[in-house]
């Protein structure tokens, strides 16, 4: 089996903590920093993040913190995240496990913690 020692993922989930500010709510998955303006519904600034640690599924992973109050951007229906950073620097990005509907006077609320995983290494 190949191996990767933890400080090498570590490393990038350091920049991430270090650069990432907002958590973006999405009609669909940006793939510019562009892209994350077009299709954002919601945004939670100042996002907590912690980790690394070790990830139970295997590899090494970060956690952004539930929240309650993200702030509506347009009415719509969000089905991935954006986690961005500075001029929305595209951090990472993923699917939700299911998608949110947020009307005009809705707060998005993340009610589970967000794990964002760097998987361990593996033989090809």
């Amino acid at each position: 089996m190949a191996y990767i020692n933890d400080e090498v993922r570590d490393q990038g989930l350091d920049w991430a903590v270090a650069n990432a500010t907002d958590l973006v709510a999405c009609s669909q998955e940006p793939t510019t920093a562009g892209e994350v303006s077009t299709y954002e519904i919601a945004r939670k600034a100042g996002v907590s993040i912690t980790g690394p640690a070790d990830d139970s599924g295997g590899g090494r992973k970060i956690t952004v913190e539930a929240f309650d109050d993200g702030s509506l951007t347009s009415a719509g229906t969000a089905s991935h995240w954006a986690l961005v950073g500075a001029a929305d620097l595209l951090v990472a990005t993923g699917s939700m496990d299911s998608p949110v509907t947020l009307g005009a006077s809705d707060l998005w609320r993340m009610t589970a913690d967000l794990d964002i995983s760097i998987g361990d290494a593996v033989d090809a």
